[in-house]
């Protein structure tokens, strides 16, 4: 049995909507949680498994799995007939991997870094930051439509989750532009948030 925890206008939500994109939300539980939001609502949730009181949180069969791209990854593999991911084996595997590890490890720490306002020579070394990030998008959709290969995958729907919540921040470039107005239009994409902002 798979069970999500979830709050609603979280980083979980691409999680449902890649659950709804691979026609798989009858076999997830799907378990509303409380989160600390920035606006100082909201809080730690007693039911929710993840030790830092965060979401996503999945668990399956009493194994814990935590963070949106290891979540992504774990639900691709368990259902490898589904086109959102790159089984063991396919061509794009590796660089299916590489966009999921990238956007934990790089893409959405130097939005955070802009947004917060913080600048320091161990961020830029370690990171980059924001135009280095947008100019590997560039680079990456300028032959084909998608990150990894001619389909849509998890990595796609994971990257652009962010431009789904902060529209300032798409890029202005005609590439990323399309892209995300690509991810951000699928039906599991909308029907999840239009769900979610009538709560």
């Amino acid at each position: 049995m798979l069970t999500l925890y979830h709050a609603p206008r979280s980083r979980s939500t691409r999680i449902v909507q890649l659950i709804r994109d691979m026609s798989i939300e009858e076999d997830v539980d799907l378990r509303i949680v409380q989160i600390p939001r920035q606006d100082g609502s909201g809080g730690r949730d007693p039911d929710n498994p993840h030790p830092e009181g965060k979401v996503p949180t999945l668990v399956h069969d009493g194994a814990l799995i935590r963070e949106s791209n290891a979540v992504m990854l774990y639900l691709t593999d368990l259902y490898p007939e589904s086109p959102m991911g790159r089984p063991v084996g396919h061509p794009s595997r590796g660089a299916y991997l590489s966009w999921l590890a990238w956007y934990g490890n790089v893409f959405e720490p130097v939005y955070v870094l802009q947004v917060a306002g913080v600048s320091h020579p161990i961020t830029q070394v370690t990171f980059r930051d924001v135009p280095e990030a947008v100019a590997r998008l560039s680079e990456a959709l300028a032959e084909k439509d998608w990150l990894v290969d001619d389909q849509i995958s998890a990595a796609d729907l994971l990257v652009a989750s962010t431009y789904g919540w902060f529209h300032d921040l798409v890029p202005d470039d005609p590439r990323i532009k399309d892209w995300v107005a690509r991810c951000l239009s699928r039906p599991a994409v909308t029907s999840v948030i239009e769900e979610e902002m009538a709560r």
